[in-house]
């Protein structure tokens, strides 16, 4: 079988999730000849939550809303719940399958070339240009492209053959279930509050979630120990949730990136962006806003290296995305090292996010993507408010 002659871009995206409909979409309004490249049916477990910062940022439409967030809630393994209410705002739900889908749409409609297909391999021509091979329904396809932007998940093709250290990942598996929402909700079901559970016997190292997504909630639960059987740690929480007869309408799951990978460009014409190179938050497991930005940051280091011809400026899409929140990132780290590690020390957390000073700190936080340096004695009082509680030395109410 012959192929025809490769098709010559300037930029191949793979990987239609946020961080790559972002990268492609932002390449496109620049006037990129860039191509999109998505596998069909890929859908990601997912909370699906997304903060202002990421509406503003990202312009994302208030029809993508399917709920409006109000208040969290934190329960301990003794059932014990602490009610954060979100005030001044909202944290917006989406529905994975159609905000993605969307995302790649916006970026069609700005020029990019949408494909479905699967990623194979990547190969140098002879001159030089990078070639990108992969399968559709009609059969093997190729393109040559000046750049490569590597958005394919956690376990990522792309970076497994293009970039060094990407076999140093670290990961937790997720899993869910989409559940419609009874006619007769259970009882203490709110429809604008997160819940976060806190208990071993849903995850040994992580958390359990129950998210509105309007007239459907997320249950699901993720975890680093292979052993472990997410399946049950959902349905115990369905039966926490009062969930057990809802009916289901999908089920997923999908391994989440836990540490950025230390390097994301080969040095030469390929970047790495979202899950790939690994940018979801420790302890929250919150990975949309960071793939977005590392899409943003990815599709600016390529049109750098397009304008300029320097393949360092592969390197600004890491250095940025770390200089920005890197910080926040060995923060939330160390939280899920220490505070994860047993039931005794999760009824401790829960405890503490009683305090406001944690909450109002906390939620400054996720909302707009900032640690806040300026209430210094505000950390103080937290910092010796986690000691006190890490030791022992504090009551758990």
């Amino acid at each position: 079988m012959t192929t025809a002659a490769p098709v010559e871009l300037d930029a191949v995206v793979i990987g239609g999730g946020p961080a790559g409909a972002t990268a492609a979409d932002d390449l496109a309004r620049q006037g990129y000849r860039v191509l999109l490249l998505d596998r069909a049916g890929r859908i990601k477990p997912c909370g699906g939550a997304i903060p202002p910062r990421l509406i503003a940022d990202f312009a994302i439409p208030d029809e993508l809303l399917v709920a409006r967030a109000t208040a969290a809630r934190m329960v301990s393994p003794k059932a014990i719940e602490v009610d954060i209410p979100i005030e001044g705002g909202f944290v917006g739900m989406v529905d994975r399958e159609q905000f993605d889908e969307w995302l790649r749409a916006r970026a069609a409609s700005h020029g990019a070339l949408r494909r479905v297909g699967q990623f194979e391999r990547l190969s140098l021509d002879e001159d030089g240009v990078r070639v990108v091979h992969f399968q559709t329904d009609a059969g093997p396809e190729q393109v040559r492209a000046r750049a490569v932007i590597g958005a394919d998940g956690a376990r990522s093709q792309v970076a497994q053959q293009a970039v060094p250290g990407a076999d140093r990942g670290r990961f937790v598996f997720a899993y869910h279930e989409i559940l419609a929402v009874p006619d007769a909700p259970p009882a203490g079901y709110a429809p604008g509050r997160c819940e976060v559970h806190y208990r071993g016997s849903l995850s040994p190292d992580f958390y359990g979630w129950v998210f509105p997504h309007g007239a459907s909630v997320s249950v699901g639960t993720g975890s680093a120990d292979k052993g472990f059987s997410l399946r049950r740690g959902v349905l115990q929480l369905r039966e926490t949730a009062g969930l057990s007869h809802a009916r289901t309408l999908r089920r997923e799951g999908a391994p989440i990136p836990m540490k950025p990978l230390p390097r994301w460009d080969n040095g030469r014409d390929v970047v790495l962006a979202g899950d790939a190179a690994g940018v979801v938050a420790p302890a929250s497991g919150e990975g949309i806003y960071y793939a977005m930005l590392g899409g943003r940051l990815a599709a600016e280091a390529v049109a750098q290296l397009l304008q300029t011809g320097n393949v360092r400026a592969l390197a600004s899409a890491r250095r940025r995305f770390m200089r920005e929140h890197g910080r926040v990132f060995w923060v939330l780290g160390m939280m899920q090292h220490f505070w994860y590690r047993s039931d005794k020390r999760r009824e401790r957390f829960v405890s503490i996010c009683r305090d406001r000073d944690v909450q109002q700190l906390t939620f400054d936080a996720y909302m707009h993507k900032r640690l806040v340096r300026a209430r210094f004695l505000a950390h103080v009082r937290i910092f010796a408010k986690d000691m006190a509680h890490l030791l022992g030395l504090a009551r758990v109410s």
